[in-house]
């Protein structure tokens, strides 16, 4: 077995939570249904979990489940925030972007001072990347044009922004519901960021 899955029986034993707990999460859309990996082994039919995000979920549900119901859960997890829409300098205000990042997305995006959840996403995913020194001026303004070039697909629960260099050469790439990738010898990946990671963020900090 793949070792960045865990079964359902030791998932339970090593958070602490029972069957009933996790099956309600999943009734509940806290924890995406395709999470749930079904797979063959000499017992028969048995259900796992990759790894490092059900648990980092269960961290999540657990500390914030105190503070909130589980439909605000829901609808923190969910990919969608329906009619937010939040000013340029409400963003800069709350410490989601930087006025320079914010202002070069502009300059790049030529949208208004009005931002909807697919625009913040967008700069927040940038802000994100050029702070923390793994991209870019021009490896930022390709990534926001691959962004604003499917903007139907970042919303998906599956989907990962890969960026890699090869010979100097940067290429950014946004991966659907895919468990591995690979690239010709030589190529490095110098971020790989899950967007849903980046929603979730996003909205911790507007909570």
């Amino acid at each position: 077995m793949s070792e960045d899955l865990i079964s359902k029986k030791d998932l339970l034993d090593l958070a602490g939570i029972s069957y009933g707990q996790l099956y309600r999460w999943k009734r509940k859309d806290l924890i995406p249904e395709d999470w749930f990996i079904r797979k063959s082994t000499f017992t028969g039919q048995e259900t796992f979990f990759p790894k490092v995000k059900i648990l980092e979920r269960i961290n999540k549900i657990q500390m914030m489940k105190e503070n909130l119901s589980l439909d605000e859960l829901a609808d923190m997890f969910s990919p969608n925030i329906a009619d937010l829409q939040l000013e340029k300098d409400e963003l800069i205000k709350r410490n989601i972007v930087s006025k320079t990042v914010i202002d070069y997305y502009l300059e790049i995006e030529k949208g208004g001072p009005e931002f909807n959840f697919s625009r913040i996403l967008e700069v927040y995913v940038l802000e994100k990347l050029l702070q923390s020194g793994e991209i870019n001026l021009d490896e930022g303004k390709m990534l926001i044009q691959v962004l604003l070039d499917n903007k139907s697909l970042i919303k998906q629960k599956s989907a990962e922004l890969v960026i890699t260099r090869k010979l100097g050469v940067s290429s950014c790439f946004l991966i659907i519901n895919t468990e591995s990738f690979h690239f010709e010898r030589g190529t490095k990946i110098v971020a790989q960021l899950s967007l849903m990671a980046c929603m979730e963020e996003i909205k911790s900090k507007l909570l």
